[in-house]
């Protein structure tokens, strides 16, 4: 459906007291005002939010009982093993509680389930052979567990001590472990409940370090410990796409300047083969893009454990090895993703009665189970409605899938409601899996396509693109665009300004750019300013665009774009209309 543009009601008046207030450009106060910050004062406080604004630790539900046991077993000389997740956000939290527990001398390892072999979370064979090679260790997951009712179980029944911190989605009965720690543990009432693995991890971190200080504040070396592992930290919560509100910006925006400041050898290699070792103002983007595409295709392809030990690694040669192979790695996923995402779309064209259902369930034994969930998430936004894609494995006749909502539909919940057709499901509301048996693909697809229709029923208002302000494309200077960057970190509930503009020209045709020219790029003018445009992903506009006869009114959102030192404002189209005709006015 055609996105409908919200525009935010602005007064002038109040736009120009915040500018004078906080002596800053007329674009940055009406984005201000737009988002709320109707005062000099609330914007100071907003943008200079500080780490100490952090809740403290013991706050968060179970933590207290978790970092209580977990010391005792680092002074009784037990064995810590952190059992994580397969994809960024499990990846930083396995690291950050590695490096804690290493700098307090425990004997501590980590565990990552092959995401190939063994799927997500906690499974009943890690348990038994952990157990198996030492029964009197205890076990630490990070970023999950919260659903593994099962093997909690066959824990207790082993009498192996297990810890969980999670954040995912919980179910109606919680599992028995020793101690439980998430941000919505029922009986609680944490004030910031959207932290991610990583946070949750990083919290964890800190109540140790506290402990083993004088019970409030952690030793200088501790102390210094925790200020890098925020870099950490943001990386997590920037790559599970939490919200960036609340304790989460706070992290990632104290995280982004320790990333670079206080670096380990491994993530000096990883930002090197980023392209972004020079970077002077480290951004979320940079994360997003950079970073967390490169530690994820190791996860993806079956290889986390090596992107933990690029994290946890203090040798500079191998940090330097791995940060190659992932980056070798990263562009491997490119190429299977536009290889599969061609596939799906050719599928999707062969079966015209999908046309009449509401979400999308595709399935193949030819896709590789660890990029479909990216794929799915590009489909759902081609196709617009919620997609599930399925890798099969021919051996075992089990499916492996990966969801993505669309039009904020309760991906997690309409999964739920056929959960008697599959073998096992989790995840969020806008992202979730599942595993099911390949004979049983059809029905799930009719079932969930039904439930959908019954539960979404999408609106202009789900897809609507929140306007923060209608500008001239000579309001861009530089110094303005530049302002902008104050309101950063930008994501998932804070977006970068948006701003639309109209009437703009094409300066010249629009092209294609990119691997498998995924993305768009062209020139606008409007009066004497003439800028650059991009389009990730929307390559597909290209000759639609072309074939517009006349100006465009144009959505975007600016930024500067850094090349060999040279900075130029660059906008980022997010949607396109043709502009509409001027009104001509006959005089009587």
């Amino acid at each position: 459906m055609p996105r409908h543009w919200r525009f935010a009601p602005h007064d002038r008046a109040v736009i120009g007291r915040v500018a004078q207030e906080l002596n800053c450009s007329p674009l940055l106060a009406e984005v201000l005002v737009a988002r709320g910050l109707t005062s000099g004062k609330q914007a100071r406080e907003f943008v200079t939010a500080s780490i100490n604004d952090l809740y403290p630790p013991d706050l968060l539900p179970g933590l207290a009982a978790a970092a209580d046991r977990i010391v005792a077993a680092v002074q009784a000389g037990r064995r810590v093993t952190i059992y994580g997740d397969y994809d960024v956000d499990g990846v930083t939290s396995t690291s950050i509680l590695w490096h804690c527990l290493k700098l307090a001398g425990a004997q501590v390892d980590y565990y990552i389930p092959c995401r190939l072999e063994e799927g997500y979370g906690l499974n009943i064979d890690a348990i038994r052979q952990l157990h198996s090679e030492d029964p009197e260790r205890l076990v630490v997951t990070v970023d999950c567990g919260i659903c593994s009712v099962d093997e909690a179980a066959l824990s207790k029944e082993l009498g192996l001590e297990l810890i969980i911190t999670d954040h995912h989605t919980m179910g109606e009965t919680l599992p028995d472990a020793a101690a439980i720690v998430h941000p919505r543990l029922p009986g609680h009432d944490y004030p910031f409940v959207d932290l991610c693995g990583a946070g949750v991890a990083f919290k964890l971190a800190w109540g140790i370090c506290q402990r083993l200080g004088d019970g409030t504040k952690a030793s200088p070396r501790m102390r210094e410990f925790l200020k890098s592992s925020v870099g950490l930290a943001a990386m997590g919560t920037v790559a599970d796409v939490v919200p960036l509100v609340g304790e989460n910006r706070i992290i990632v925006r104290y995280g982004l300047s320790t990333l670079v400041e206080k670096s380990t050898p491994g993530l000096s290699m990883l930002l090197r083969v980023a392209g972004l070792e020079k970077t002077e103002e480290f951004t979320a983007e940079d994360i997003g893009f950079g970073l967390a595409p490169r530690i994820n295709a190791a996860g993806r392809l079956g290889q986390a454990r090596l992107a933990v030990e690029l994290l946890t690694t203090d040798n500079r040669a191998r940090a330097a090895q791995l940060a190659d192979y992932v980056d070798q790695l990263n562009k491997n996923r490119q190429t299977v993703e536009r290889k599969i995402f061609k596939q799906a779309k050719e599928m999707v064209a062969e079966h015209p009665e999908w046309e009449d259902h509401s979400a999308l369930v595709l399935a193949s034994p030819d896709w590789h189970p660890g990029v479909i969930g990216i794929i799915a998430s590009r489909l759902a936004e081609h196709f617009e409605r919620p997609t599930i894609m399925i890798a099969i494995n021919s051996e075992t006749n089990v499916g492996q899938g990966s969801g993505r909502s669309y039009a904020n539909y309760d991906l997690h919940s309409g999964i739920a409601g056929c959960s008697d057709l599959l073998i096992g499901f989790g995840g969020h509301r806008a992202a979730a899996g599942l595993r099911i048996a390949a004979d049983r693909i059809d029905e799930f697809r009719e079932a969930f396509s039904s439930v959908t229709t019954d539960n979404h029923a999408p609106t202009k208002e789900d897809t609507e693109v929140a306007v923060d302000a209608e500008i001239n494309l000579e309001d861009l200077t530089h110094k303005a665009v530049k302002e902008l960057e104050w309101l950063g970190p930008f994501g998932a509930a804070h977006r970068r300004p948006i701003f639309c503009s109209s009437p703009v020209h094409l300066v010249d045709a629009p092209s294609r750019m990119g691997g498998g020219d995924r993305h768009l790029s062209m020139r606008v003018r409007q009066g004497q300013k003439v800028y650059r445009c991009v389009a990730f992903g929307k390559g597909d506009w290209v000759d639609e665009i072309a074939a517009v006869d006349g100006p465009l009114s144009i959505c975007f959102s600016a930024g500067l774009n850094r090349y060999r030192g040279y900075e130029s404002v660059e906008l980022n189209l997010i949607d396109w209309k043709p502009a509409p005709a001027p009104v001509v006015r006959v005089m009587q």
